[in-house]
Protein backbone atom coordinates (compact mmCIF):
# COMPACT_ATOMS: atom_id res chain seq x y z
CA UNK A 1 0.00 0.00 0.00
CA UNK A 2 3.53 2.86 0.36
CA UNK A 3 5.15 3.13 -3.13
CA UNK A 4 4.59 6.77 -4.44
CA UNK A 5 3.42 6.09 -7.82
CA UNK A 6 0.83 7.18 -10.32
CA UNK A 7 -2.15 5.45 -8.02
CA UNK A 8 -1.75 8.09 -5.63
CA UNK A 9 -4.68 10.38 -5.33
CA UNK A 10 -6.85 7.88 -6.97
CA UNK A 11 -10.61 7.09 -5.39
CA UNK A 12 -10.60 3.92 -3.66
CA UNK A 13 -13.42 2.27 -2.46
CA UNK A 14 -15.06 -0.94 -0.78
CA UNK A 15 -15.83 -3.21 -2.95
CA UNK A 16 -18.46 -5.59 -1.05
CA UNK A 17 -20.61 -6.60 1.91
CA UNK A 18 -22.34 -4.01 4.06
CA UNK A 19 -21.04 -0.90 3.12
CA UNK A 20 -20.00 -2.12 -0.86
CA UNK A 21 -19.79 0.72 -3.02
CA UNK A 22 -18.65 3.09 -0.70
CA UNK A 23 -15.88 5.78 -1.30
CA UNK A 24 -12.60 5.72 0.79
CA UNK A 25 -10.79 8.85 1.59
CA UNK A 26 -7.50 8.66 0.58
CA UNK A 27 -4.16 9.96 2.10
CA UNK A 28 -2.99 13.32 0.00
CA UNK A 29 1.12 13.02 -1.15
CA UNK A 30 3.72 10.56 -1.81
CA UNK A 31 3.51 9.17 1.50
CA UNK A 32 1.49 5.81 0.79
CA UNK A 33 1.02 3.51 -1.99
CA UNK A 34 -2.51 2.78 -1.84
CA UNK A 35 -3.40 -1.41 -2.63
CA UNK A 36 -5.32 -1.09 -5.83
CA UNK A 37 -9.04 -2.22 -6.50
CA UNK A 38 -7.86 -5.43 -8.82
CA UNK A 39 -5.26 -6.63 -5.98
CA UNK A 40 -7.69 -5.64 -2.96
CA UNK A 41 -10.01 -7.82 -4.89
CA UNK A 42 -8.35 -10.27 -5.55
CA UNK A 43 -6.95 -10.74 -1.88
CA UNK A 44 -10.59 -10.77 -1.10
CA UNK A 45 -11.70 -13.29 -2.67
CA UNK A 46 -8.74 -15.67 -1.83
CA UNK A 47 -9.10 -14.72 2.10
CA UNK A 48 -13.06 -15.75 1.61
CA UNK A 49 -12.50 -19.05 -0.35
CA UNK A 50 -9.92 -19.65 3.18
CA UNK A 51 -13.00 -19.02 5.53
CA UNK A 52 -10.66 -16.38 7.24
CA UNK A 53 -12.81 -12.93 7.04
CA UNK A 54 -16.72 -13.40 8.22
CA UNK A 55 -16.45 -13.16 12.01
CA UNK A 56 -13.13 -12.58 12.32
CA UNK A 57 -10.49 -10.65 14.34
CA UNK A 58 -8.89 -8.61 12.12
CA UNK A 59 -5.27 -7.00 12.52
CA UNK A 60 -4.39 -4.37 10.00
CA UNK A 61 -0.43 -3.61 10.74
CA UNK A 62 1.27 -0.39 8.59
CA UNK A 63 -2.71 0.32 7.99
CA UNK A 64 -2.38 3.95 5.40
CA UNK A 65 -5.39 4.97 4.77
CA UNK A 66 -7.28 1.30 6.29
CA UNK A 67 -8.65 0.59 3.16
CA UNK A 68 -8.15 -3.45 4.00
CA UNK A 69 -9.23 -3.25 6.96
CA UNK A 70 -12.53 -1.54 6.59
CA UNK A 71 -12.76 -4.00 3.77
CA UNK A 72 -12.55 -6.55 5.82
CA UNK A 73 -15.22 -5.01 8.20
CA UNK A 74 -17.39 -4.67 5.57
CA UNK A 75 -17.95 -8.08 4.47
CA UNK A 76 -18.14 -9.79 8.12
CA UNK A 77 -15.13 -9.13 10.31
CA UNK A 78 -16.13 -9.17 14.13
CA UNK A 79 -13.22 -6.40 14.89
CA UNK A 80 -10.84 -4.37 13.21
CA UNK A 81 -7.57 -3.02 14.25
CA UNK A 82 -6.12 -0.42 12.13
CA UNK A 83 -2.26 0.24 13.43
CA UNK A 84 -0.70 3.09 11.58
CA UNK A 85 2.12 5.98 12.84
CA UNK A 86 1.95 8.62 10.16
CA UNK A 87 -1.04 11.53 11.89
CA UNK A 88 -2.10 11.75 8.30
CA UNK A 89 -2.65 8.54 7.38
CA UNK A 90 -4.48 7.50 11.17
CA UNK A 91 -6.59 10.82 11.05
CA UNK A 92 -7.56 9.36 7.20
CA UNK A 93 -8.01 5.84 8.77
CA UNK A 94 -10.13 7.12 11.01
CA UNK A 95 -12.27 8.66 8.53
CA UNK A 96 -12.73 5.58 6.83
CA UNK A 97 -13.28 3.67 10.05
CA UNK A 98 -16.19 6.04 11.29
CA UNK A 99 -17.85 5.26 7.54
CA UNK A 100 -17.47 1.65 7.94
CA UNK A 101 -18.63 1.71 11.60
CA UNK A 102 -22.14 4.03 10.57
CA UNK A 103 -23.14 1.91 8.09
CA UNK A 104 -22.95 -1.24 10.48
CA UNK A 105 -24.19 0.65 13.20
CA UNK A 106 -21.49 -0.17 15.78
CA UNK A 107 -17.58 0.10 16.40
CA UNK A 108 -16.17 -2.48 14.33
CA UNK A 109 -13.09 -0.69 13.31
CA UNK A 110 -10.75 1.15 15.79
CA UNK A 111 -7.98 3.17 14.91
CA UNK A 112 -4.22 2.98 17.03
CA UNK A 113 -2.58 5.76 16.34
CA UNK A 114 1.44 3.81 17.13
CA UNK A 115 4.11 2.41 15.56
CA UNK A 116 3.86 -1.46 14.78
CA UNK A 117 6.19 -2.44 17.19
CA UNK A 118 4.86 -0.46 19.87
CA UNK A 119 1.44 -1.38 19.67
CA UNK A 120 2.31 -5.07 19.60
CA UNK A 121 4.36 -4.57 22.66
CA UNK A 122 1.83 -2.61 24.28
CA UNK A 123 -1.55 -4.44 23.54
CA UNK A 124 -3.02 -6.90 25.87
CA UNK A 125 -1.12 -10.39 25.89
CA UNK A 126 -4.44 -12.15 25.49
CA UNK A 127 -5.64 -10.65 22.40
CA UNK A 128 -4.97 -12.43 19.27
CA UNK A 129 -5.87 -12.48 15.81
CA UNK A 130 -7.49 -14.90 13.22
CA UNK A 131 -6.08 -12.09 9.99
CA UNK A 132 -2.95 -10.13 10.50
CA UNK A 133 -3.15 -7.75 7.11
CA UNK A 134 0.05 -6.67 6.55
CA UNK A 135 2.14 -4.23 3.74
CA UNK A 136 4.95 -2.60 5.24
CA UNK A 137 6.84 0.52 3.51
CA UNK A 138 9.31 -1.22 0.98
CA UNK A 139 11.64 0.79 3.06
CA UNK A 140 11.34 -1.48 5.89
CA UNK A 141 13.71 -4.54 5.28
CA UNK A 142 13.67 -7.98 5.70
CA UNK A 143 14.77 -7.99 9.44
CA UNK A 144 12.05 -5.19 10.24
CA UNK A 145 9.27 -7.60 8.28
CA UNK A 146 10.63 -10.64 10.51
CA UNK A 147 10.85 -8.45 13.66
CA UNK A 148 7.00 -7.99 13.14
CA UNK A 149 6.34 -11.51 12.48
CA UNK A 150 8.09 -12.49 15.68
CA UNK A 151 6.09 -9.99 17.69
CA UNK A 152 2.91 -11.84 16.16
CA UNK A 153 3.86 -15.66 17.31
CA UNK A 154 2.19 -15.72 20.50
CA UNK A 155 -1.12 -13.49 18.81
CA UNK A 156 -2.43 -15.41 16.08
CA UNK A 157 -5.80 -17.27 17.07
CA UNK A 158 -5.61 -21.43 15.89
CA UNK A 159 -6.39 -21.30 12.08
CA UNK A 160 -4.92 -17.97 11.58
CA UNK A 161 -3.82 -16.65 8.26
CA UNK A 162 -0.79 -13.66 8.01
CA UNK A 163 -0.76 -12.21 5.08
CA UNK A 164 2.18 -10.32 3.87
CA UNK A 165 2.20 -7.67 0.68
CA UNK A 166 5.62 -6.43 -1.04
CA UNK A 167 7.51 -5.44 -3.80
CA UNK A 168 7.04 -8.37 -6.81
CA UNK A 169 10.91 -7.60 -7.30
CA UNK A 170 11.70 -8.08 -3.70
CA UNK A 171 13.26 -11.78 -2.86
CA UNK A 172 10.84 -14.06 -0.62
CA UNK A 173 11.74 -13.28 2.90
CA UNK A 174 13.21 -16.24 4.97
CA UNK A 175 9.69 -17.07 7.18
CA UNK A 176 10.56 -17.99 10.75
CA UNK A 177 10.11 -21.43 11.45
CA UNK A 178 6.79 -20.87 13.19
CA UNK A 179 5.51 -19.57 10.21
CA UNK A 180 4.67 -21.77 6.60
CA UNK A 181 3.78 -19.85 3.43
CA UNK A 182 1.27 -21.71 2.09
CA UNK A 183 0.33 -19.59 -0.96
CA UNK A 184 1.48 -16.93 -2.98
CA UNK A 185 -0.08 -14.62 -5.90
CA UNK A 186 1.52 -11.67 -7.97
CA UNK A 187 -0.13 -8.93 -9.43
CA UNK A 188 1.49 -6.45 -11.09
CA UNK A 189 4.21 -5.13 -9.02
CA UNK A 190 2.48 -6.54 -6.05
CA UNK A 191 3.28 -9.49 -4.72
CA UNK A 192 0.75 -11.29 -1.83
CA UNK A 193 2.23 -13.83 0.76
CA UNK A 194 -0.12 -16.20 2.70
CA UNK A 195 1.43 -17.45 5.81
CA UNK A 196 -0.37 -19.44 8.32
CA UNK A 197 1.30 -21.21 11.52
CA UNK A 198 3.33 -24.28 11.58
CA UNK A 199 1.57 -27.65 12.36
CA UNK A 200 4.19 -29.46 14.97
Amino acid sequence: MRRPDDRVGRMTRIIAGAAGGSTLTSVDGNGTRPTTDRVKEALFSSLESYGVVQGAHVLDLYAGSGSLGVESASRGAATVDLVESADRAAAVAQRNADLVNRVLGWTAVRVHRSKVETYLERVAPELTWDLVLMDPPYTVGEDGVLAVLAALESRLAEGAVVVVERSARSPEPAWPAWLERFSDKKYGETRLWFLEPAVA
